[in-house]
């Protein structure tokens, strides 16, 4: 099976080792991948917006399965394209056409699905452009924490929670008239504050049957203590202790089976991942968001974990035999690390040499913001590398991944030392702590 893997990142990184594994590949082809993807398959240039390239390249190396790692392909139509193109009926795009995609591209979309299908949510109220007098009003009419979205894509750095109402009129006036997030912002959603502990949880579907995946807990705060500015995510532990067997039980009977079924109703065709962002309140699960590709660094803590052949699924998703296929998990707990550039996610310098790779033992390592020079691994970006370890249980799992960190090194390395700190006294889903939906 020939397969080309969309994207460069960690979670690329990730997939592309994952998908390697597996006895039914032939040829692997990332692109744009980095020094990382390299060792699993072969990176390329192709121009996505380009169509007809892009077509060539998919006919002329016999690609079978399109991965789509990042979002924004998925909700600029790529899938579309490919499926209405009669000499690539062949293909299989592992990600939603863009009806299905607008699951994440439109917040509003999204939580008008959640209602009408009885998804536990946070309640809602939407504006759009010319509507900033009635968001006002409707933040004097509500309680503190105010919770404002920017309806698109943002990079994830469309959400802002203040308990100030006049920081809350004011972001409602640099969405709405202010061109913050560009057209993303020009319509908001006001949500209701739900207090609790975010969980990442993940399913793959060929939108008739479902499979669950492992599911993590991310970190996306840049500081010790979940402190200062939110970032692309700092780590990741899989699985939480508050995510037990009954809670995840409730995920899939309230959230990911009444989601599927919500989507064959609506007569939208959904093939791929989709990423259910939770907030567990008390023990019970309410969606912050969807995502409809996989998380990062949730993909470099879930992967490990997962012992099923990857390509094996989507061979399921190909052929619409999903039901018949088996996901086996491993049972230990994977704590991944995120090694980030000084300053990130403010301004950083890049070019920094990176040592100690082959140094790491008991882990594994995936590369993001990297880039060869010669035979020289540098920095290249915010997020760096991602280091990943093993334990039998989450204590041996946190000291595991920051021991094999300390051995790899670059000027300005910066991690966070806490990750899953906060989860070793946590037994059970009515234990854990409170957090803010960050995302």
């Amino acid at each position: 099976m020939n397969v080309l893997l969309i994207g460069g990142g960690g979670r690329e990184h990730a997939m592309a080792w994952k998908i390697a594994q597996s006895s039914l590949l032939d040829e692997l082809h990332v692109w744009p991948g980095n020094p990382g993807t390299v060792r699993h398959g072969r990176n390329v240039t192709v121009d996505l917006n380009d169509r007809k390239k892009l077509r060539a390249f998919l006919l002329e190396k016999k690609i079978q399965i399109v991965v789509v790692g990042p979002e924004a392909p998925l909700v600029d139509g790529l899938h579309d394209d490919i499926a209405a193109d009669t000499q690539l009926a062949h293909v299989t795009v592992i990600g939603p056409k863009k009806e299905g995609a607008r699951l994440e591209g439109s917040k509003d979309f999204a939580k008008e699905f959640m209602f009408r299908h009885n998804i536990p949510t946070a309640a809602h109220r939407s504006f759009g452009k010319g509507e900033l007098k009635e968001a006002i009003e409707h933040i004097e009419r509500s309680a503190p924490p105010y919770v404002i979205k920017a309806d698109g894509l943002a990079s994830g750095k469309g959400v802002v929670i203040t308990s100030d109402k006049k920081e809350a009129a004011k972001t409602l006036k640099d969405m709405l008239e202010g061109g913050r997030f560009g057209a993303a912002g020009e319509r908001v959603v006001v949500e209701q504050f739900l207090k609790g502990v975010e969980l990442s949880a993940f399913l793959i579907t060929d939108g008739e049957s479902f499979k669950m995946l492992p599911s993590a807990k991310d970190y996306k705060r840049i500081g010790v203590g979940d402190s200062g500015p939110n970032t692309g995510g700092m780590g990741a532990v899989s699985p939480a202790p508050f995510a037990d067997k009954d809670f995840m039980q409730k995920v899939h009977d309230r959230v990911a089976a009444p989601t599927i079924r919500g989507l064959k109703k609506d007569g939208i065709a959904y093939s791929g991942f989709l990423f259910m962002g939770l907030m567990n309140v008390n023990g019970e699960p309410y969606v912050i968001e969807y995502n409809v590709r996989l998380g990062d660094p949730e993909t470099q803590a879930i992967l490990p974990r997962l012992r099923s052949d990857l390509l094996d699924l989507f061979e399921g998703i190909a052929s619409g035999t999903l039901s018949e296929r088996h996901v086996d998990v491993d049972d230990r707990t994977a704590v991944t690390v995120v090694l980030a550039s000084e300053g990130y996610p403010g301004d950083f310098t890049t070019g920094h040499r990176i040592i100690g790779l082959e140094l790491v033992r008991d882990a594994y390592v995936f590369q993001s913001g990297t880039a060869l020079k010669g035979d020289v691994l540098e920095t290249a970006g915010g997020r760096v590398l991602a280091v990943t370890a093993f334990g039998k249980d989450l204590e041996q799992a946190i000291l595991s991944a920051q021991r094999s960190a300390a051995l790899i090194d670059f000027e300005g390395k910066y991690l966070r030392t806490d990750i899953g700190l906060d989860l070793v006294k946590q037994p059970s889903s009515k234990s854990a702590s409170a957090t803010q939906p960050v995302k």
